[in-house]
């Protein structure tokens, strides 16, 4: 991409080239200042695995032949003494994976060639800080030397030298490293490091290819939904180096802020260095823009022409990727270079203002503003905020890299972090500073904190894009990792005290601190009116008190999909009363406790219905066995036969008789309604008398959905419609202001083989996605998290079928079912009101399939209503 003859007309596509070679190619087609190189394509790797973990000769020659193309074009030579040619090899996939696969900076350097740089450069410093890079990335990637061992050469070497910083070590010091780092490659592999560049270059390669299918790779792209069929580019390109002097830098950078959103260059440098140690957090970085504090050492003050230029360059690439862009720099001898962009990651926050602010500006339309964040992210934005009180001091402040609040335990290994989480555990992962290996246990922490790195480092941009909350570079923090203690003034912490971090703020707290609800960004309620102008299908919510009813409200419901009546009965009054029921000796005594329970039933639809001001309510009866509202312990059983006055020996013998082997496929759902017709009765005068009253207090008429559940064919389906026809003729129901519909939840097999005989008697459908799933595929949601993570992890099961619905078997089931109901009744309701009915993926097939709403848990409401959007927009452009 450094030969003229490209420019301007890129051959491949980002899935040939890699997201970093693409945009290289990109930028170098812009007139931007990017160092020459190839590109081996995403096929190549293919290819590499095809042939056992080899590069086939074929690959080899055209690697060589453009390699020589590259030496002609600088006049360099690639293992040459005379003009030393260096390259950098780097993965690159076509989905952005920060830090996951491997990089190896500074290939072609050896005994001989590091000579010839000294001397050329005149800075022997420079050329051995350079050598002693490759032989770690090189011993650490592609030899297997253990990363740490090279950190505890440099450590011990600079504690007995006295240095604080790399930038101390001189020439002599790094010649010193480099005999050592040498040493250690033979002492672990047997093996010196290779002299031959070719061979260096080659092994890189491989290696690189290889790191496709490491384990933080593989983790990454299971937690992103990201294909393992991708396979990832290398891209091979001439080493341009920000570690030659004082006129040298490198840095990252972001067009706008990737926390907050807002429209504002952003970024970190660092003088003398290369760009691995601003990614890495090795050292704190310094700020691209003036502020007051940075007393003349920002990139703007000390290099104020490059940092036009640099601006420049932001906007150039912002304006045509039109979208927010995170860059990799290098300055040498005061030359800007390009080495990287690609689409910033950001914070849930800043993914919103960033889309509508962009809409604001032409560069975006609303459509594609909205089709720019993930409605996932949406639910980051609900995690609550710290409310410290005015006792609760930091004792600490480091950058705040990832908003979110966060509290657990101390812990210093990304093991120990994985280990406690598999314990229920809630953890805050403290390292010095993150690498890529640490990534399982940056997944399973609540949070995350570092001492050293800044706002761009790796635990900052991994944070950020799995929505994690994360303080960084916390430099008066002294983590000690091996001794797992956290030190900061007096404060002394060990591994599981209790610590809190604010990401939106940078503080650090001992102990745990009170939370408050988050506040949303003032964006958000734009992006989603445009949502909601584009999506086709309603969002409405599971609720049945009145608090998730009001949230759900506030969220933008447009209805409830599922109120869950069973939920009504759990506070201690109407419990007792429901015990006393359940326990009745005869259809007397069971009849006279109903009579009490049904006002008390009748209050709690009386305020959901109020709140709800005639919006659609689609209420369930009761569904779960009624040994769920039962003790268990010897301790309530005795309290619960003093209540009734019975013996406990009587009690339990009662309880035990409503035992069923396996009562989530037994006596529960319409077949209460069947056995016991006096529950079912009550609940419908509840309903209809709390529906009338209503009626007389709102502007609009009251929609009322009554839904029958577990119902398997019509026989069951008549016998319970006539129980609730016949109390809503007796409360008068027909010609007033109640818009009645009688439905069925399909959430077995059964109901929807028989939809079409279903829907002459059912107004509606609402697919109870979640039994449907069990029953269908033979899972026990309480027991398949035992077993489901070897499926995935063989491929035998691309998601968890409860989080996401399975297409070609559940999903066929929906969609046979609501053709047939359609086909029967033009026109009847359709719904979801299982799990998957916040689920964006799920959400794009019910689209699809033409349901008329899905409904989810309040909170999930706004990220329904997205995804709903994305998935008629996406439709729109498909036909």
């Amino acid at each position: 991409f450094g030969d003229a003859s490209v420019k301007n007309s890129i051959e491949g596509t980002n899935a040939i080239l890699g997201g970093k070679g693409y945009n290289l190619a990109i930028m170098h087609g812009l007139g931007l200042p990017v160092p020459p190189g190839l590109v081996i394509s995403t096929a190549a790797c293919h290819a590499f695995y095809e042939a056992g973990l080899k590069l086939p000769q074929d690959m080899q020659d055209q690697i060589w032949a453009s390699v020589a193309t590259l030496e002609k074009q600088l006049g360099k030579g690639f293992g040459s003494v005379e003009k030393p040619l260096l390259v950098s090899v780097r993965s690159g996939a076509p989905v952005s994976m920060p830090g996951m696969m491997d990089t190896i900076l500074n290939v072609g350097l050896n005994d001989d060639t590091v000579v010839a740089m000294a001397t050329q450069s005149g800075n022997p410093r420079f050329a051995y800080d350079s050598y002693r890079r490759l032989l770690q990335m090189f011993g650490d990637v592609v030899m297997g030397v253990e990363h740490r061992s090279f950190g505890e050469i440099l450590h011990d070497y600079k504690h007995a030298k006295g240095y604080h910083l790399d930038t101390e070590m001189t020439g002599e010091d790094w010649q010193q490293i480099v005999a050592a780092y040498k040493q250690v490659i033979i002492d672990q592999t047997g093996k010196p490091f290779p002299q031959d560049v070719r061979q260096q270059l080659t092994m890189a390669v491989s290696a690189v290819f290889e790191s496709w299918h490491n384990e933080r790779a593989k983790f990454y792209r299971n937690l992103h939904q990201i294909s393992e069929s991708l396979g990832t580019a290398v891209v091979i390109q001439a080493m341009v180096f920000g570690n030659l002097g004082d006129d040298c830098a490198t840095g990252v950078c972001f067009s706008r802020n990737p926390s907050t959103g807002a429209n504002e260059f952003f970024g970190e440098y660092l003088p003398n260095a290369q760009g691995e140690d601003v990614v890495a957090g090795i050292r704190t970085p310094l700020p691209l823009e003036k502020t007051p504090a940075t007393a003349g050492t920002s990139f703007e003050e000390t290099m104020p022409v490059l940092y036009k230029q640099l601006c420049d360059v932001k906007n150039i690439l912002e304006k045509h990727y039109q979208d927010m862009q995170d860059i990799e720099f290098t300055v040498e001898q005061n030359k800007l270079w390009l080495l990287q962009t690609r689409i910033g990651k950001r914070s849930a926050a800043a993914s919103v203002r960033i889309a509508v602010e962009m809409a604001h500006e032409k560069l975006i339309t609303t459509d594609q503003a909205v089709c720019r964040v993930a409605p996932d992210a949406l639910e980051q934005l609900m995690h609550p905020t710290l409310a410290p009180s005015s006792k609760d001091k930091p004792f600490a402040k480091g950058l705040p890299a990832s908003p979110g609040a966060a509290m657990g335990i101390l812990v210093f290994t990304a093991q120990e972090a994985i280990a406690k989480a598999h314990e229920g555990i809630k953890v805050i992962l403290a390292r010095t500073e993150t690498c890529p290996d640490d990534i399982m246990g940056m997944q399973a922490a609540q949070g995350i904190l570092t001492s050293h790195g800044g706002m761009t480092s790796h635990a900052a941009v991994v944070a950020r894009g799995m929505g994690c909350p994360c303080v960084s570079g916390a430099s008066s923090v002294q983590i000690n990792e091996t001794a797992r203690t956290l030190k900061c003034g007096s404060i002394d912490m060990k591994a599981g005290d209790f610590i809190t971090i604010d990401g939106h703020t940078g503080n650090i707290y001992k102990g745990e601190i009170p939370v408050k609800p988050a506040v949303l960004p003032e964006e958000l309620q734009e992006l989603l009116a445009w949502a909601d102008a584009a999506r086709r299908l309603k969002i409405r919510a599971n609720a049945e008190t009145a608090q998730d009813t009001k949230t759900a409200l506030g969220f933008g419901a447009e209805g409830i999909g599922l109120c869950r009546t069973e939920h009504m009965f759990f506070d201690a009054a109407k419990m007792q009363l429901m015990q006393a029921m359940i326990l009745a000796e005869n259809i007397d005594e069971r009849r006279k406790v109903l009579e009490r329970l049904k006002p008390l039933h009748q209050k709690d639809f009386i305020d959901v219905l109020t709140l709800m001001q005639g919006l659609p309510v689609t209420i369930r009866l009761l569904d779960p066995p009624l040994h769920e509202f039962l003790p268990h312990t010897d301790k309530d059983m005795a309290e619960l036969a003093k209540n009734l006055g019975v013996d406990t020996a009587t009690l339990s013998k009662r309880i035990r008789s409503l035992d069923e082997t396996n009562p989530m496929l037994g006596h529960r759902g319409c077949r209460l309604g069947i056995t016991y017709p006096d529950i079912y009765r009550m609940q419908a005068d509840a309903i209809f008398a709390a529906a009338l009253q209503v009626a007389k207090n709102i502007a609009r008429p009251v929609a009322l959905e009554v839904m029958l559940p577990l119902i398997t064919g019509l026989e069951e389906l008549r016998v319970l419609k006539k129980i609730l026809t016949d109390s809503a003729d007796a409360a008068g129901i027909e010609g007033s202001a109640v818009d009645l519909k009688i439905g069925i939840m399909v959430e077995l097999p059964a109901a929807a083989l028989r939809a079409g005989e279903l829907a002459l008697e059912a107004d509606f459908f609402s697919f109870g996605t979640n039994d449907l799933t069990q029953t269908t595929l033979g899972l026990s949601r309480d027991d398949a998290a035992r077993f489901l993570p070897a499926y995935k992890e063989q491929k035998l099961m691309p998601a968890d079928p409860f989080a996401s619905i399975q297409v070609d078997t559940v999903g066929a089931l929906v969609r046979m079912a609501a053709a047939s109901g359609n086909a029967a009744k033009p026109g009847i309701k359709l719904g979801v009101c299982g799990e998957h009915g916040g689920d964006p993926a799920s959400i794009q097939f019910f689209n699809t399939i033409g349901l008329d709403y899905v409904s989810c848990s309040p909170f999930r409401v706004p990220a329904a209503r997205l995804a709903a959007a994305q998935a008629a927009i996406g439709q729109k452009k498909s036909q």
